[in-house]
């Protein structure tokens, strides 16, 4: 079967697409656990599911390109940013979490932009596990499961779930940014100890 090589970007660039208007279903709702955010938590579950979508499509049929590789994770990082903001402005995370989340992620980012024309800085297992994280963590605290006729009884064990999972999506965070900035250190002094 034919593929259009374009096709894992342009799922990619829808997944970017998303990222505003499932802000806006969020902050619409202003933290009733309504219609608009249950429909805000679904397009986020399957916007961000889309990224191993698009990632299987381009290994599959071998059409992995280099604006994939950057377009990726700057996907995860609009959806999953506006996800952590949009929850601190509802008062339902702490701002310190999101402003170290986004720290990294923007830095990460900006130096993706400056290297773009020496090499592609793509995931590394560790991005990779973090995204995974931040979508499980992310999807926990969007769904309004207080609103649910029964949550009662189970409320408390999702709110564990909900802050173990966030807390681990926050240190994989720190350490896979640490992981990238040593990664790219040692690579550059050996690029030196060539000339």
């Amino acid at each position: 079967m034919a593929v259009h090589p374009q096709l894992p970007n342009a799922i990619t660039i829808v997944r970017i697409l998303c990222a505003p208007v499932f802000l806006w279903l969020l902050l619409a709702d202003e933290g009733q656990g309504g219609a608009l955010r249950w429909t805000a938590a679904v397009l986020f579950i399957v916007a961000i599911a889309t990224d191993g979508v698009d990632g299987y499509i381009a290994r599959r049929y071998e059409i992995v390109s280099d604006l994939g590789k950057l377009l990726d994770p700057i996907a995860d990082k609009a959806l999953t940013g506006v996800a952590f903001v949009g929850l601190s402005i509802l008062g339902e995370l702490p701002w310190w979490v999101t402003i170290v989340v986004l720290v990294r992620e923007i830095g990460i980012t900006i130096y993706r932009f400056i290297v773009v024309s020496n090499h592609v800085l793509a995931a590394a297992w560790m991005g990779k596990l973090k995204t995974v994280f931040q979508a499980v963590a992310l999807s926990i605290a969007l769904i309004p499961f207080a609103g649910l006729s029964d949550a009662g009884a189970w409320q408390s064990t999702v709110w564990w779930v909900s802050v173990i999972t966030m807390t681990i999506a926050v240190i994989l965070t720190i350490a896979s940014g640490i992981d990238y900035v040593v990664t790219e250190v040692r690579a550059a002094r050996r690029s030196r100890g060539r000339r």
